[in-house]
């Protein structure tokens, strides 16, 4: 349930703020919410974090897939404890988020700046904070790879 829960949550985050964005602000737009640290740049990127790997929309579709299919069935398969959940659940809805982008736009929508750091979104957000999760809960636990599919 938490899984679900963070999922659609991400996703309706994600896509509601990208929709607020397209219809507001044309791409190369900036605007300062907090001058010097945060400010709205809505851009298309047609590549993976920081721009890199530009053109190649079918490899990010196929590998965004792969992710969202493994970590869907290790739900289902496994019922992880409640970090692991939250965890994965945010790293499939930002995946989704940034595919629906990629299948129906060919880019995906970033629009957050914050100083030098590359323009992002709120998928980005929770890919990095579902991962970060992640890593944490192997390091705080005994992990051992007793796993059988």
């Amino acid at each position: 349930m938490r899984f679900s829960l963070s999922i659609i949550l991400i996703l309706l985050v994600d896509q509601l703020s990208k929709l607020y964005i397209d219809r507001t602000m044309i791409i190369g737009d900036t605007r300062a919410i907090i001058d010097g640290v945060l400010s709205l740049s809505y851009v298309h990127n047609r590549g993976a974090a920081f721009g890199i790997m530009q053109g190649q929309s079918w490899f990010f579709l196929i590998m965004a897939a792969i992710v969202i299919i493994v970590l869907v069935f290790f739900n289902v398969k496994y019922s992880p404890e409640r970090w692991l959940q939250y965890a994965t659940g945010l790293i499939v809805g930002g995946s989704l988020g940034n595919m629906i982008d990629r299948w129906f736009n060919g880019a995906v929508r970033d629009f957050l700046s914050v100083g030098w750091w590359p323009v992002f979104n709120v998928a980005d957000m929770a890919i990095v904070c579902g991962g970060a999760l992640l890593m944490l809960y192997i390091l705080l636990n005994d992990i051992t790879p007793d796993l059988k599919l």
